[in-house]
């Protein structure tokens, strides 16, 4: 994975969040909510890309400008979706994880070449290519890149499936 600026890293992942819109543009409140047996609902993908009620990656980004190596505990395959979330209706939650990007996207923005250098500690990474101490701008590439793209597919997979796309 190659290093890129802040500027790329945050065309990156606005590009990726309106790719999410687009796909979900026009999506009903009924499919929304309606998931495939054993797969999640396009309201759950959407909740899990938005992060945990308690933050997004961004403190941990900020944090890693501050202290070295700042430990990031990643929760893989939860959707994050909560009561809260689930009384949320399909525009709301595509505002939100819009909101979540567009704020990451702002930030990364304005990151040097050297900050993007700085390092957070993942041990969920330890056996990826990324290892568990990527460097912000590798980290910030595989949301973008790699963990968005995934689930753009996988919103399309799920869509085919409830015979929405």
């Amino acid at each position: 994975m190659s290093e890129q600026n802040g500027e790329q890293l945050a065309q990156l992942l606005s590009s990726k969040m309106q790719e999410i819109m687009k796909l979900c543009e026009g999506l009903s409140e009924q499919t929304a909510s309606r998931a495939p047996a054993g797969r999640w609902s396009p309201k759950e993908i959407i909740s899990h890309l938005s992060g945990s009620e308690d933050g997004s990656f961004l403190p941990f980004l900020r944090l890693a400008l501050v202290e070295d190596a700042p430990r990031l505990d990643i929760e893989a395959e939860n959707p994050f979706f909560t009561k809260s979330r689930a009384a949320m209706s399909m525009k709301e939650l595509l505002a939100l994880c819009e909101k979540v990007y567009s704020e990451m996207a702002d930030f990364v923005a304005g990151l040097s070449d050297e900050q993007l250098k700085r390092t957070l500690y993942v041990p969920l990474f330890k056996d990826l290519p990324l290892t568990d101490h990527p460097s912000l701008a590798v980290f910030i590439s595989g949301i973008g890149g790699y963990h968005m793209e995934f689930h753009i597919n996988h919103m399309k997979e799920i869509l085919k499936e409830l015979g929405a796309s």
